[in-house]
């Protein structure tokens, strides 16, 4: 089964996300929604959206400092992605914005190494990627909001998620 590459971007993302350490201090419409702990997300994008998330699960939950975290994303995609096609990521603690980045979604692909060719085909598909955790994450809450388009600017996928590094489980 091909692997599609909005969903490694996605899994790179939130796998990434979990691991940030900001350098300064070290809806809902189809109803999709995890909830943990420490974290949930839930998709904010339109039913005729063509890429559907089923679940996103990370392992070990809840995420421990100092070690692997793999996020496993399975989604399904009604129409193919093809190259050009991009994701908008913003990282926000509370109101101060982190990260607003753009990403190219096959090109994040190729860079994690993922067996895979753009255009991906319709279809179900499964994607897992392995972060290592840092010992100095901060204690905050996190949003994400993943934005994603086609190359003619369509919209893709839309998803907020949130991980709370506030919790007893992290060891200070």
């Amino acid at each position: 089964m091909p692997r599609l590459s909005f969903l490694v971007v996605l899994a790179a993302v939130l796998a990434n996300v979990f691991a940030i350490v900001p350098a300064e201090q070290q809806e809902i419409v189809q109803g999709v929604s995890s909830f943990s702990d420490n974290w949930r997300w839930e998709t904010c994008g339109n039913p005729t959206d063509p890429i559907h998330i089923q679940s996103i699960e990370v392992s070990p939950d809840p995420p421990e400092k100092g070690a692997d975290l793999t996020v496993t994303v399975r989604g399904v995609a009604d129409k193919a992605v093809e190259e050009g096609a991009y994701a908008d990521v913003t990282v926000k603690v509370g109101a101060i914005k982190l990260l607003h980045k753009e990403f190219d979604v096959c090109e994040e692909a190729r860079n994690a190494n993922v067996d895979l060719a753009c255009p991906v085909t319709e279809g179900d598909h499964q994607v897992i990627h392995t972060v290592r955790l840092p010992k100095e994450i901060p204690a905050a809450l996190f949003s994400v909001n993943v934005q994603g388009y086609t190359v003619d600017d369509e919209d893709l996928l839309c998803l907020n998620l949130w991980i709370d590094f506030r919790k007893k489980f992290f060891s200070w």
